[in-house]
């Protein structure tokens, strides 16, 4: 999964235990206010440009913080241009779903090298019944 990335975390431990904490400090009101429920997961990501001209330019390996069908949280190396898209490549030993367009809805300093984002999906996707680590995982 590690072919030609550009960028990485220094410490994939430390990203999902800050997108842990963020989450844990997210007020009851605003998790009413969403639109689906969330499943905790910790599973690589791979990001690349939407743009097809753009998808050789960069890679960047990130790791998810939650998902749900309509998008997740995950924090990557480097910041991200919110409005923009881009192609999300999951786990799939880890979350079986397909490469999904998403579409950049925050991107959040939380250190020199973790950025914490949240992308929305352009389409919905179906999480598989069953995930394979389930030691990371619980509902939001």
């Amino acid at each position: 999964m590690n072919d030609d990335i550009n960028y990485s975390l220094t410490n994939e431990d430390y990203g999902f235990d800050i997108l842990k904490e963020i989450e844990d400090q997210t007020s009851d009101n605003i998790r009413r206010q969403r639109s689906s429920e969330r499943l905790v997961i910790k599973a690589k990501i791979i990001l690349q440009p939407g743009n097809t001209s753009e998808c050789l330019n960069m890679k960047m390996l990130g790791i998810s913080g939650d998902i749900s069908s309509g998008g997740c949280r995950a924090m990557f190396p480097a910041p991200l241009k919110i409005g923009d898209i881009y192609r999300l490549y999951f786990d799939r030993d880890v979350v079986d779903i397909p490469m999904v367009f998403a579409r950049c809805m925050r991107c959040k300093l939380i250190s020199e090298d973790s950025f914490e984002t949240g992308f929305s999906f352009f389409t919905r996707v179906i999480l598989p019944e069953t995930i394979e680590s389930e030691e990371n995982i619980s509902l939001i």
